[in-house]
């Protein structure tokens, strides 16, 4: 059906355009045909993405591995450590960390180097972010699956956080393929006494320092998420005399409002239009408008030095 009335359009934008004094008439129906069009492709996308999951949750899995394979005689803060003891695979892991009451099963990304901690992944849309305040405290979402997106969770971000000095590093992708990074120093997240409050050091990168406002003169005072408490639509600790994460549709740490917000709304077509700037957005890079195809947020120790020291017992629960 999708497919028949992309078709129908087409003929129509095609037939229209031929003529050089097309009426008014014609010109809004192409108007409305291509604005139909874009979300006719979007949500092909879509079930295309449903399609590829439900096939890969009816795959067996050839590498899976039950949580008590990983050794249970030593408990590891995080992915770095379990990385220097032998872990090279990525996947998931059972972590830690100081001060949690508990241990969390977290992705382990043992790329660019080894030992990240992914505390969010966005890929295709498939998961909302526009979630409560307790959701964003427990964490949401599928850290499994290959295009799974999910949030860590709050108070896990502050218990990793606050056992010592970790990076962030934000990989980001547009929908032509190209890359970019954004890296900081000292990154730190605050327990929900104090609303999960950001703070963060030097940033080095190619995307720009988003974070900081530092773009561009005289923006800082409403553009920096430096010091900026967390907010969700129930739960407003912006400096805005609205309501930013109602507004922008997800969890962040808004300012007035902000110069990154990557939990936002997932646009399929990278721009897009709507009543505020609601996508997943870093300002440096490609402006308010467009909205990235990927946002990949982790965290590893600064000054991680890969430990020769291996450890056969510590595996992952399951691999990709």
């Amino acid at each position: 059906m999708e497919c028949q009335l992309l078709l129908t359009g087409l003929i129509v934008i095609t037939a229209c355009s031929q003529s050089l004094f097309a009426s008014d008439s014609c010109r809004e129906e192409v108007a409305r045909l291509r604005e139909q069009e874009t979300l006719l492709m979007g949500q092909l996308q879509k079930q295309e993405l449903l399609l590829h999951r439900f096939r890969l949750q009816n795959q067996p899995e050839k590498h899976d591995k039950p949580m008590s394979d990983q050794s249970q005689d030593t408990e590891y803060a995080d992915c770095s450590q379990l990385f220097s003891s032998g872990s090279k695979s990525s996947g998931l892991y059972r972590i830690k960390p100081h001060g949690s009451p508990s241990a969390v099963t977290v992705y382990c990304d043992m790329s660019d180097g080894g030992g990240w901690i992914v505390i969010q992944r966005r890929v295709n849309g498939m998961e909302r972010f526009n979630r409560s305040w307790t959701e964003y405290k427990d964490g949401f979402g599928d850290m499994d699956a290959d295009l799974g997106e999910f949030w860590l969770g709050n108070d896990n971000l502050h218990y990793i956080t606050a056992q010592g000095n970790y990076s962030l590093r934000i990989n980001l992708e547009d929908f032509d393929g190209k890359q970019r990074y954004a890296e900081y120093k000292h990154f730190k997240v605050a327990n929900e006494k104090d609303h999960y409050r950001l703070s963060f050091g030097a940033y080095v990168g190619t995307a720009g320092d988003a974070l900081s406002g530092s773009y561009q003169v005289g923006v800082s005072e409403w553009a920096s998420h430096q010091g900026i408490k967390f907010s969700t639509h129930d739960q407003d600790n912006d400096n805005y005399q609205g309501n930013c994460a109602q507004e922008d549709k997800g969890g962040w740490w808004f300012n007035r409002c902000h110069s990154a917000h990557l939990n936002g709304m997932y646009y399929p077509n990278g721009h897009y239009s709507a009543s505020t700037d609601d996508g997943v957005v870093w300002y440096p890079w490609r402006g308010w408008w467009y909205s990235l195809k990927t946002s990949i947020m982790k965290l590893r120790p600064v000054g991680f030095k890969i430990d020769p020291i291996e450890d056969p017992n510590a595996v992952p629960l399951r691999r990709p």
